[in-house]
């Protein structure tokens, strides 16, 4: 038996475990697709929704099971606005293969040779290539060359990765496939001039590297001279920029974004203040930085002091996220040597009380202009939706991937934009807002107000949440004859519309869910209702000669969705 062998039996093992406790209704297929781009994608922290997003493996898939674009670190959604990313920016692309097989194979990088031939060419026209490639392929290309040059003016910085995954031997990879791989870089290179193309391979050995490497919550920063405290709970300590560089970065010298989780700032680039505290690095002025500068705020649930050493447990930095990257990359792209002797005051609060840390987190966040959706995790509500969420062994992940973190499983996890998206289908009967906003639904005041509201009972928010699953599941294991885009473009009416039909009329309040459980959205119900849901689509696409991802955003086809209903099977339904 070789080692190789053994790694993939090790992974296999992993793999059935982690499926079983975490995503226990996903295919195996579907979970090793999800679990390869978890492991590749790690430094990104997305969600289990935004996995699932990139997914777009299956009849059609070009070769491609996973495409994903980035922007500055953050995932492109067909709601990002392009006209708010600043200067310089970062465009990433991720095009994943994950294959079980135990090889790696010619045919597998062929195939994704001739598809970004046909996709990175700008003169082509994308939905000339619908008989050929899916829907999803194409949607993705779409929203990769629209981020593109609608970045073009600020001169972005182009990175292609190309990334074959396979339960194979690294080390054993026959030439003729590394050629294959090296024809797709250039032709990658040929569409993209001064682009940055990385072809990689991964195997057994590399997955099993990545799912043991831990986040580590729990860091020890040095500090100079002596410290002030008030107690164990607050101490004010002077770091060295090589240390705090030191205590922010990872074993691969990469940022550890994870602990800039509950900063609700994301970097902001050549913003004003930033270049001051730039160039307030490269003087050669006689100032200390900590003069020049605010700080950084963190926050850790326990402290503990040896010597010159601060040892915390659940770090999150929580004020200073502009001053930590500027400080990050000044040290990783010049290569500064071990002499700089400038420091930087560090504030630091221990405290493991949710209620006090977000009061911490939102009174921080709020000494510049921020735009007020990005602090509402903070609320009340949702801490209220969390904690009643938990009553129900349910989890509300109001703090980005923390229940993804300890290992909850995907089915009972919910984030603060699925939440909305489900409620503005379900309770307020608007599916093409959900459809349309994925990410920006609650970023104006006025619609968050709509959908979180502390006179709503929190069974109703449980309520939505466990329905939508329901829908999820049964479109994922019921409907494989559809295309994965028509579902994912109809799923928010089907929701709305199979609410209607087992209320018995059109127009409902809030309180009238309450008297429906998830369990009344039965396969039949749903079976029924996706079918009807499908072919009202069908309709009116017809008559306005409109793509269903065009309908699905529209409110015209929702009043005609409701005009049309069939109520005469709804009696007695329950």
């Amino acid at each position: 038996m070789s080692s190789n062998d053994n790694d993939i039996i090790i992974l296999d093992s992993i793999l059935k475990q982690k499926k079983t406790q975490t995503a226990d209704t996903l295919s195996d297929s579907d979970y090793f697709e999800v679990f390869t781009f978890e492991q590749l994608l790690k430094n990104y922290e997305l969600s289990y929704d935004e996995l699932f997003s990139g997914k777009v493996g299956g009849s059609g898939d070009g070769g491609i099971d996973g495409f994903f674009t980035f922007i500055n670190n953050e995932l492109f959604n067909e709601d990002t606005v392009i006209e708010a990313i600043k200067k310089n920016p970062v465009l990433e692309i991720f095009l994943i293969q994950a294959k079980r097989s135990p090889t790696f194979s010619e045919s597998v990088v062929d195939r994704v040779n001739a598809t970004v031939a046909d996709i990175f060419n700008l003169k082509n026209d994308l939905p000339d290539f619908r008989t050929v490639y899916n829907t999803d392929i194409i949607n993705k290309a779409d929203a990769f060359r629209t981020a593109y040059l609608g970045l073009a003016a600020r001169h972005p910085e182009l990175k292609i990765y190309y990334v074959y995954v396979s339960k194979g031997d690294t080390s054993t990879i026959h030439p003729n496939v590394r050629n294959r791989a090296k024809t797709l870089k250039e032709t990658i290179e040929r569409y993209f001039h001064g682009s940055m193309v990385e072809v990689k391979f991964v195997g057994a050995r590399e997955l099993l590297d990545a799912s043991r490497l831990e986040k580590s919550y729990t860091l020890q920063l040095r500090f100079l001279e002596n410290y002030i405290s008030r107690g164990d709970n607050n101490y004010v300590v002077l770091s060295s920029l090589e240390d705090y560089f030191k205590f922010v970065s990872d074993e691969s010298g990469d940022l550890r974004r994870y602990i800039f989780e509950s900063n609700v700032r994301d970097y902001q680039g050549d913003i004003e203040v930033n270049k001051d505290v730039r160039q307030t690095l490269r003087s050669d002025d006689e100032l200390d930085f900590w003069w020049l500068n605010n700080g950084i705020t963190i926050l850790a649930s326990k402290a503990s002091i040896a010597g010159k050493t601060i040892t915390l447990d659940d770090v999150q930095v929580v004020n200073g996220l502009q001053t930590t990257t500027i400080i990050y990359n000044y040290f990783k792209e010049k290569n500064v040597e071990e002499n700089d002797e400038r420091s930087i005051l560090i504030r630091i609060i221990v405290t493991d009380d949710a209620e006090t840390r977000d009061r911490i987190i939102k009174a921080t966040n709020f000494q510049t202009a921020i735009p007020i959706a990005s602090l509402k995790a903070t609320d009340r509500i949702q801490r209220n939706i969390e904690d009643y969420f938990l009553q129900h062994d349910w989890f509300y992940d109001r703090r980005k991937n923390f229940y993804k973190n300890i290992g909850k499983p995907v089915d009972r996890i919910i984030g603060i934009p699925y939440l909305a998206q489900t409620v503005m289908a379900i309770i307020l009967r608007e599916p093409d807002n959900a459809r349309a906003r994925p990410s920006s639904l609650i970023k104006r005041d006025s619609d968050y107000d709509r959908v979180f509201s502390e006179s709503t009972n929190p069974a109703i928010y449980l309520f939505c949440a466990k329905t939508m699953k329901r829908i999820d599941n049964f479109l994922r294991n019921e409907s494989t004859e559809y295309i994965a885009q028509e579902i994912k473009d109809l799923k928010f009416h089907l929701a709305m519309l199979s609410t209607i039909k087992l209320l018995g009329k059109k127009e409902y309040e809030a309180t009238d869910v309450t008297s429906l459980s998830e369990d009344d959205f039965s396969k039949d119900i749903l079976t029924e209702s996706w079918h009807e849901t499908f072919e009202l689509a069908i309709e009116f696409a017809d008559k306005t000669e409109w793509t269903f991802g065009r309908i699905a955003k529209t409110r015209d086809f929702v009043n005609y969705m409701i005009k049309n209903i069939d109520l005469s099977s709804s009696e007695g339904v329950r």
